[in-house]
């Protein structure tokens, strides 16, 4: 006889797959991508390594995952900021604000999103999560010109550069090692980078 998995069998092999990647996603949070190691994310789990891998076949497997969960999750934030009432450019700032606080509050993680160096196959959902937010700033740049509330100008490259000078402003604070900005240095970076964004949008 074929052996047919029965809805109940589906539900608790999602449940391990889930706890999985919620176990592998607060490990990369605390740690980053290159300290995670699937011992311990096997233990935070409660399964036996082997069942991590008959999920995922490799490490870059279930950190590809780690990476799409956590960074839609993201682009769903600033998307739902984007889209509150309020002009373009009050919307863009707004964007921009809640990109930079959610990173600077969430250090390691934003860090392993943005720069940590990671396997080739978790680069490419990195380029993914920068197209994705480049959409959500493009979209904006686009209505702002339909109401001349924005100079004409190429959406889609303009909001790419967005995007990449918001990234590369923030590794420097996010870089473990480096010192841990206070409140107050945190609320300057933030107001600085809001003001360059729509500076540079017009």
């Amino acid at each position: 006889m074929v052996y047919r998995p029965t809805a109940n069998t589906e539900a608790k092999k999602a449940d391990v797959r889930a706890r999985i990647v919620k176990a592998a996603q607060a490990l990369v949070a605390e740690r980053g991508f290159m300290e995670t190691q699937i011992a311990q994310v096997a233990s935070a789990a409660g399964i036996a390594n082997g069942t991590v891998y008959r999920y995922f076949p490799a490490k870059a497997d279930l950190f590809a995952e780690v990476f799409r969960t956590a960074s839609s999750h993201e682009v769903e934030v600033v998307s739902a900021v984007a889209q509150v009432a309020g002009s373009v450019h009050e919307r863009l700032a707004g964007a921009v604000r809640v990109f930079v606080e959610r990173a600077l509050r969430s250090r390691r993680l934003a860090w392993s999103l943005i720069a940590e160096p990671v396997d080739p196959l978790v680069d490419e959902e990195r380029l993914k999560l920068r197209q994705a937010y480049a959409e959500v700033f493009a979209g904006l740049l686009n209505e702002g010109m339909a109401l001349g509330e924005i100079a004409p100008q190429p959406a889609k490259l303009a909001a790419a550069c967005l995007v990449g000078a918001l990234a590369e402003a923030l590794v420097g604070p996010l870089a473990p090692g480096e010192e841990t900005l206070d409140e107050a240095a945190r609320a300057t970076l933030t107001d600085e980078l809001v003001a360059f964004s729509l500076r540079a949008v017009g």
